[in-house]
């Protein structure tokens, strides 16, 4: 069983409030990433979402467990009504006026193995289209 973490590292070409803005405040998450509903960039702030694989539609449980400006934002994420938790961050490092960013998911072994929708990878698909295109074009496209 694999129990390495999905990690993904894309580059942009914005500057680190514009990337940190992007992944903590709420309206501009709905335009790249989910609808989060209660979603407060606050160690501690419970939010949930709803996404799928186009076949099922699954609740994402989320707590916020880490949050340093500009640096990193990390959550805990879980599915209603399914075993296992899973951590998720978004490391941010300056680079000239550029903007490296890391995610990390962790823990998806924890999840039904008998469940496609949970199978490494489709975690790794999924980030990659969310931080390597949906991000990017947030980010870059305007």
């Amino acid at each position: 069983m694999n129990d390495q973490p999905v990690s993904i590292e894309r580059t942009f070409n914005a500057p680190i409030e514009k990337v940190w803005q992007a992944i903590t405040d709420k309206e501009q998450m709905k335009q790249w990433y989910f609808d989060m509903t209660n979603f407060e960039a606050k160690v501690g702030t419970e939010f949930s979402f709803d996404g799928g694989d186009g076949n099922k539609i699954y609740k994402h449980l989320c707590k916020i467990t880490e949050l340093n400006p500009e640096k990193k934002l990390a959550y805990s994420w879980r599915y209603d009504g399914y075993e296992g938790i899973s951590f998720v961050s978004f490391e941010l490092f300056a680079e000239e006026n550029k903007t490296r960013l890391k995610l990390t998911h962790s823990g998806l072994e924890t999840f039904p193995h008998d469940n496609p929708a949970f199978a490494k990878e489709d975690f790794v698909a999924g980030w990659t289209e969310i931080i390597g295109s949906k991000l990017l074009h947030f980010l870059e496209g305007q």
